[in-house]
């Protein structure tokens, strides 16, 4: 139908000439008028709810053009009379769904209501689609969010419900709605699903198909986050016990019920990257879109790195069963251009003991001291530098309305003084915790968003033991972050997706990477990075707490590393980046149950590291880091971090930032009262039992001092600081 221009034009002049109606309410008309000429321009009929079309499928692959997955290749479709569908399942679709389907008309005013209300109040997402609408918009009508498709929708459900009966409407609803993958449809759902009739479903089952059909990608129990799934099936329990659909008994027992899946087709190659990507698509393009409509979607994965990375994720974890690990991940990203390379979410997607199909790639996790690079890229941020003493011994922090705060290092030694570069190097905990007290937890947590860290969305959750790992992450955040480091401070996004094309092969969306890093957003200053980087590859001034031979260490290639343990031992990290790939891995166990202790350091994700980090610098030749124009070299004294000057000290060289090299010269030894009984600083105004002596002083930032040649006491009482 076309609008017939001439026509209006003609009746605009007919009623001006008549004087019949004033020139504004002449316009309201044709207003009008054109507004319903366009909303009823090719609107579907009714009756087309009969029908369906045929999707095409949507098929993913890799960067090499290698399959990955078809989704959707046909569409599974068949139809049961409602006589045949359980009441259970009928009653668990009205429950979540439209409780009131069969006592409002085509919308339903109170439905509205309560959505808006919810939306308001509780800030909690509800729909207020009735079940007509709901089918009128995925069998007749586009997934697009205009004003004219919901007008559209509207006069079609109130048509529909003037054609069909009510019941009529809910078997054409059960059998037509997508729940998933091909299944359209309850039968082909309950096959594909649970591998059995509809006739033969549960409470429990019912409930876990009713609640797929408002996004089934999301409450996929194949889908990325499978736990949404058994979520959502408790909400539609829930309400089908408090709308009188089921007893307390039967909901108590369907809660405990414990499914059994139809595994999905093994056929399926990379599952945690391809249903990631699946769950992106979705997002941007609409559920039927890329159910229905054909897409060649290249991927930035390679299937090849993909098959040797899960491989080797499996069998390592496999070695660290006498540690109570059962499974383990990892992702390889190419920094330089965000893609990611591979992603493994599991040692097995197919495995119900470990939860395979839980992809920890994109899971909360605690990072413990992988988290420590950033923190001290602040403080170089803030001009302290590589060189910068911190005093490592017994400290505590006052912490309102609980006890005071007392970091220990991972091994409960205290090393007395020493220099950021060692204590990034070897990890220990609290110069980290001094870090960030002069940093501060805001500086740290602006610094890591910029960087890509997208989980520290609340300050105020967060104290010292952030720079330890105390705050979640996932693996895709960190390989985000990690990518900063390599790029020389520029930030690149991830970009799983390189190209996108429709059925008919136009181009949807394209990514051309551009290979300079200087395209990126830029996260951290000149010459942080570098530095940070320095620090990580350096092999000799992690050899204290890792020796110099360990998994670390790839060959005599720069590559920078950084592990990272939990205290409860949930969580073992180990990421690492050279400016053409950044590797991360972890191990763990997906219930939280805490691992051996002695998986931290060099064992558990360390190991698997290696083997991945080792697999892609195999026959490459050494790429260093690229030196800023603003970084410079200093020998300094190897204790104090100061100018040698004529002190006599043992002398090292320091990279630093143009501008924040050490100004002041080391004194040497200094004289100081000493306790001749404890052989320990004397104490203010002590007279007794005190000689002169000649020892070398060091001041850290914040103004505490230490006494090199003193004796310290590990068992003396830590002092709360303000």
């Amino acid at each position: 139908m076309k609008l017939d221009i001439k026509g209006l034009k003609k009746v605009f002049k007919r009623l001006i000439r008549k004087k019949r109606y004033s020139i504004p309410a002449v316009f309201g008309i044709l207003f009008a008028a054109t507004f319903l000429l366009f909303i009823f321009k090719d609107i579907p009929s009714p009756t087309r709810l009969a029908s369906s079309s045929i999707p095409q499928s949507t098929q993913i692959y890799d960067r090499n053009g290698k399959l990955l997955y078809a989704i959707y290749a046909n569409k599974n479709q068949s139809f049961v009379s409602l006589n045949s569908i359980p009441k259970y399942m009928q009653k668990a679709t009205i429950a979540i769904e439209d409780r009131s389907f069969y006592q409002h008309g085509a919308i339903d005013i109170k439905g509205i209501a309560r959505a808006a209300y919810s939306i308001v109040f509780k800030k909690q997402l509800q729909g207020g689609s009735t079940l007509t609408q709901q089918l009128v918009k995925t069998s007749l009508l586009t997934p697009e969010r205009t004003i004219t498709r919901k007008i559209k929708e509207v006069i079609l459900s109130f048509a529909t419900e003037a054609v069909y009966s009510k019941s009529k409407i809910l078997e054409m609803y059960l059998n037509q709605v997508p729940y998933g993958g091909t299944a359209y449809g309850v039968e082909a759902a309950s096959q594909m699903y649970f591998g059995k009739h509809v006739q033969e479903l549960d409470i429990a089952e019912s409930a876990l198909l009713a609640g797929l059909p408002e996004a089934p990608t999301t409450y996929s129990p194949f889908g990325a986050h499978p736990e949404l799934a058994k979520q959502r099936q408790e909400e539609v329990i829930r309400n089908m016990y408090e709308q009188g659909y089921i007893t307390r008994d039967e909901q108590e027992k369907a809660l405990k019920e414990k499914l059994n899946f139809q595994k999905l087709s093994n056929n399926i190659k990379a599952p945690h990257f391809v249903l990631y990507v699946k769950d992106l698509l979705v997002k941007k393009y609409g559920q039927k879109v890329v159910e229905e409509g054909g897409l060649k979607v290249t991927t930035s994965l390679d299937l090849i790195l993909q098959e040797y990375a899960q491989a080797s994720v499996s069998a390592e974890v496999t070695s660290l069963k006498r540690y109570n690990a059962s499974n383990g991940a990892a992702v390889i990203t190419s920094p330089k251009t965000g893609e990611i390379l591979a992603m493994v979410g599991s040692t097995d997607y197919f495995s119900p003991t470990i939860d395979g199909n839980v992809n920890i790639a994109l899971a909360y996790r605690q990072p413990g001291s992988s988290i420590k690079p950033i923190n001290y890229a602040v403080g170089l941020i803030h001009n302290y530098t590589a060189a910068t003493p911190f005093i490592d011994e017994k400290i505590c922090y006052p912490n309102i309305g609980e006890p005071p705060y007392c970091p220990v290092n991972y091994d409960g030694k205290f090393r007395g003084v020493i220099q950021m570069r060692f204590a990034l190097a070897n990890s220990i905990n609290i110069p980290a915790v001094k870090m960030l007290k002069l940093n501060g937890t805001q500086s740290m947590i602006s610094t890591a968003s910029a960087m890509g860290i997208s989980t520290f969305t609340n300050p105020s959750r967060y104290g010292l033991s952030l720079t330890l790992g105390g705050g979640e992450v996932t693996m895709l955040d960190m390989a985000t972050a990690y990518g900063v480091f390599a790029n020389g401070g520029y930030r690149i996004d991830l970009h799983p997706i390189i190209k996108v094309t429709d059925s008919k092969g136009k181009t949807l969306e394209e990514y051309k990477p551009l290979t300079s890093p200087i395209f990126g957003k830029k996260a951290l200053p000149e010459g942080v990075s570098y530095i940070i980087s320095s620090i990580l590859s350096d092999n000799d001034a992690r050899a204290m707490a890792f020796g110099t031979n360990s998994p670390l260490r790839i060959g005599n290639l720069p590559v920078a590393v950084k592990t990272g343990t939990t205290n409860d031992y949930r969580d073992n990290w180990t990421i690492g980046y050279t400016p053409s790939y950044v590797v991360v891995v972890w191990v763990g166990n997906n219930d939280n149950k805490p691992m051996s202790g002695l998986v931290s350091g060099i064992t558990g994700a360390a190991p698997i590291w290696h083997v991945l980090m080792a697999h892609m610098l195999e026959k490459k030749t050494a790429e260093p880091f690229q030196k800023s124009f603003n970084i410079v070299q200093k020998a300094i004294c190897s204790i104090s971090g100061l100018l040698p000057g004529n002190s006599g000290c043992p002398t090292r060289f320091e990279y630093f930032i143009k501008g924040t090299e050490p100004k002041m010269t080391d004194l040497g030894n200094q004289k100081i009262f000493i306790d001749k009984k404890t052989n320990t600083p004397a104490k203010a105004g002590q007279t007794e039992d005190v000689e002169e002596k000649e020892s070398v002083l060091v001041t850290e930032p914040g103004g505490g001092t230490y006494c090199v040649n003193c004796a310290h006491p590990d068992q003396a009482t830590p002092t709360p600081t303000p």
